[in-house]
């Protein structure tokens, strides 16, 4: 069984096709022909860290992630983790691939997915609220997919901020730190942080789509209830939604109204509407990953 490291991960998973195949595996999901329970989280006994186990099944693969997250880690990274795929017809493990890598790119690739089926139109301005590894993740997917368009990054410190702009864009042609105006302008809001308090409720604009990643737990919150009962609500995990988007279960939304990222494939929401979609991710989506790197090695990308 090939054991692939972080970066050998990444070049499996160019987020163009990662995002095509995605695309596929939601509505694969959304159809009961892929498998793919809650998640199961384990505390610690000291209540410092986490044990996440993730499977998923389809009729030619197994995923399996299984991470670890200790946000206390110093001399370790906070998250740690593997995903592990096997045949679906004979059970062969087949690879594995770096977890946190895996995470952070399909995660991305889910927003891309997002933006392509909820906004319809190439992004202008985005601004991204958050200078960690799930920004990070994004602004590298928006610049592989929508060259482009202008980024800018909001934080909590401004030199974390700076320097994660410089290492994306040395040039700072496309990606700077947030200045006045940006906000008003931006027609895509992103969120990327694991915020306990409230970190964008700006009123909701037709035309502006707002994305959180973050929030993945009941007691978080990025996006403030005034944005989320006032907007268009669509997750990309149904199953997982009610028990993890913080965002929306502090809201207090009528869950009737939140609509599966797959209904929007056929049928995208009226473009005179905000727009806001919660990710909280799903095993589904590692396998998503897991097949397009199973594809690619076969056609002999590693």
């Amino acid at each position: 069984m090939q054991i692939f490291t972080a970066g050998q991960t990444a070049d499996l998973l160019p987020f163009p096709e990662l995002v095509d195949i995605l695309r596929d595996v939601v509505r694969d999901y959304a159809a009961g022909d892929i498998l793919s329970p809650e998640r199961m989280v384990i505390d610690t006994a000291d209540a410092g860290g986490h044990l996440l186990c993730m499977p998923s099944v389809a009729p030619d693969i197994m995923a399996t992630k299984l991470i670890t997250i200790f946000h206390g880690n110093r001399a370790l990274p906070v998250i740690q983790g593997q995903v592990t795929c096997c045949d679906a017809r004979d059970g062969a493990f087949l690879f594995t691939l770096d977890g946190p890598e895996t995470t952070g790119r399909r995660t991305a690739a889910m927003s891309m997915l997002a933006i392509r089926l909820l906004h319809r139109t190439a992004p202008r301005h985005v601004l991204v609220i958050g200078a960690g590894t799930q920004a990070k993740g994004h602004v590298h997917a928006l610049r592989a997919l929508h060259p482009e368009a202008t980024i800018r990054i909001r934080g909590r410190k401004p030199a974390a901020v700076a320097a994660l702009c410089t290492a994306l864009d040395p040039t700072g042609h496309h990606v700077r730190p947030e200045a006045p105006g940006d906000a008003e302008a931006a027609d895509i809001i992103i969120t990327t942080t694991s915020s306990h308090q409230i970190v964008y409720d700006a009123a909701p604009r037709p035309g502006r789509l707002v994305i959180g990643v973050g929030a993945y737990r009941p007691e978080m919150i990025e996006i403030g209830p005034n944005l989320v009962l006032n907007s268009r609500l669509f997750v990309d995990d149904p199953i997982g939604a009610p028990s993890e988007a913080g965002d929306l279960i502090q809201a207090g939304v009528d869950w009737q109204t939140v609509h599966p990222l797959a209904t929007a494939i056929d049928t995208p929401p009226p473009p005179d509407m905000p727009v806001l979609f919660k990710s909280v991710g799903c095993a589904a989506w590692d396998l998503a990953a897991c097949r397009l790197a199973r594809r690619r090695l076969a056609e002999g990308a590693a």
